[in-house]
């Protein structure tokens, strides 16, 4: 295996029902790393984004359960086996460490495969009627059935593989069409994804990408007239301006994040700093669960400080397709400088700059900043990158739980501590989505409910199980049922 192969220029189409379809403007995607030209994909206009829905609209899908079971499965199967072409698809577009991009692949193996599993399941209900004086000898059942109209489906640059598979894979196991849209910052890894499902015997009429930006589109993927759902992933500005412009439809928002993770005073401190370290770094810290701030009380912020920064040294940051580099670049230069002038600033509040902060391009090494101000512009918004800022709170669980609630966020936590009293305040306080116990904030499995509160997320969660809910719609009926 050679990572280190320059991959070809991808000059990709957009795949309308499968068909490949192309526009005279093109959006250039290029590598975080070293800026060269890794692909070109079509810049969409309305009309595009109309034929997809409408084409989809006209499409009634009649997948058994067994035969999207099929396809789930031969979709698993298929990105297991070409782990490695995704991998490096998505290191070359979006800068993510060859590490982390395997790790990527293989968690997209887990929702297809969960999804496959769940699509088998019968998910009725069935209720007796003659629980009451007022009831009757009868039975009302539930059913779930496909949406009427179309699911439209916005992704982000951080998962390029991950976060589409989010979307796809619980449609298709409730029999649903979707218009995908994946941000122009990494678009191909979604393109070479579409192909799979295909292959893997999906009526091309249940998926449509199109590509491009606002720029180029507009609002036309949260305002088509066949969009009946919009799942998107991404910023709080912009999961706002879809709130605003959506209308009448369901929108499913999940949105930033400001994750804790909280040291108490009885913590194991070199497990928890492993875990700050870890938890801030994956995935160049571009994670909406990443940890972002680091509260730990004030009698053991010392030890704790020193053994981080330990940890943080032995991170190799650089070329993301050298198999032994922990850290990539952040997904281009503009945001690192952000990152750079956010530490900066919190230097001159009064925090200390213990490690890193030397920008490169694009390559933004882990850096580790203590004494951070609680209210600096580091902590109160979501820096979305390789930070390490340890915020030192009083040893108050009252007082901790106040300033991790202080933000505008409520997405996920991970809390270090082995109290049980500790623990129970802090899932009944804490305002958040998921308390993660000796954990990172970002733990969870493909299935499972995600999201958050607050600024962090509308609409139902995400995870597979959660995902196939918020994609059906629940019709009872009932019949006579004699005793």
């Amino acid at each position: 295996m050679n990572v280190q192969a320059k991959p070809p220029v991808r000059r990709e189409a957009m795949r309308i029902a499968g068909r490949k379809v192309t526009t005279d403007e093109v959006v250039e995607v290029f590598n975080p790393w070293n800026n060269q030209l890794v692909g070109t994909v079509p810049a969409a206009r309305p009309e595009h984004v109309r034929e997809a829905f409408a084409t989809a609209r006209a499409f009634t899908p009649k997948l058994t359960r067994y035969e999207r079971q099929q396809i789930l499965l031969r979709t698993a199967e298929a990105l297991r086996d070409r782990k490695e072409e995704f991998a490096r698809l998505i290191t070359a577009e979006s800068g993510l460490c060859w590490k982390d991009s395997l790790y990527e692949a293989s968690r997209a193996y887990d929702v297809y495969s969960f999804a496959a599993q769940l699509a088998i399941l019968d998910d009725g209900e069935t209720y007796a009627c003659d629980i009451s004086p007022m009831g009757k000898r009868r039975k009302i059942f539930t059913t779930r059935v496909p949406l009427s109209g179309v699911i439209s489906a916005i992704t982000p640059f951080n998962h390029p593989l991950n976060m589409v598979s989010h979307k796809i894979a619980p449609a298709i196991a409730t029999n649903n069409r979707v218009v995908l849209k994946p941000t122009e910052l990494t678009p191909l890894t979604a393109l070479a994804l579409a192909d799979v499902l295909y292959e893997a015997g999906l009526p091309p009429e249940m998926l449509s990408v199109v590509t491009g930006n606002p720029a180029s589109m507009g609002d036309a993927m949260i305002t088509d007239p066949d969009a009946e759902l919009i799942t998107f992933t991404g910023s709080v500005r912009v999961g706002k301006h879809i709130a605003r412009t959506a209308g009448y439809r369901r929108v499913v928002l999940e949105l930033g994040g400001n994750d804790p993770l909280i040291v108490m005073e009885d913590a194991d401190l070199d497990k928890a700093a492993e875990l700050a370290v870890q938890g801030a770094t994956k995935n160049s810290g571009q994670r909406c669960t990443a940890v972002k701030r680091i509260l730990v009380v004030e009698s053991v912020a010392d030890e704790f400080s020193r053994l981080v920064l330990a940890k943080a040294r032995k991170l190799v940051a650089g070329d993301p397709m050298d198999p032994t580099v922990d850290v990539g670049t952040v997904i281009h230069e503009r945001a690192a400088c952000e990152f750079e002038r956010r530490v900066t600033d919190a230097v001159a509040q009064g925090a200390r700059l213990l490690h890193g902060n030397d920008r490169r391009g694009a390559l933004y090494p882990p850096t580790v900043v203590d004494h951070v101000p609680h209210d600096a512009e580091l902590v109160r918004e979501e820096t979305f990158g390789p930070v390490i800022p340890i915020l030192r709170c009083p040893n108050d669980i009252a007082e901790v739980i106040r300033i991790s609630n202080s933000t505008a966020y409520g997405l996920s936590s991970g809390v270090c501590t082995n109290r049980l009293d500790y623990i129970t305040r802090f899932v009944n306080e804490l305002e958040v989505g998921t308390v993660n116990v000796w954990e990172v904030p970002g733990y969870r499995i493909e299935m499972s409910p995600f999201g958050g509160v607050k600024d962090s997320g509308l609409g139902h969660k995400e995870g597979v199980v959660e995902a196939m809910k918020s994609f059906t719609t629940i019709r009872t009926y009932s019949l006579p049922w004699p005793a």
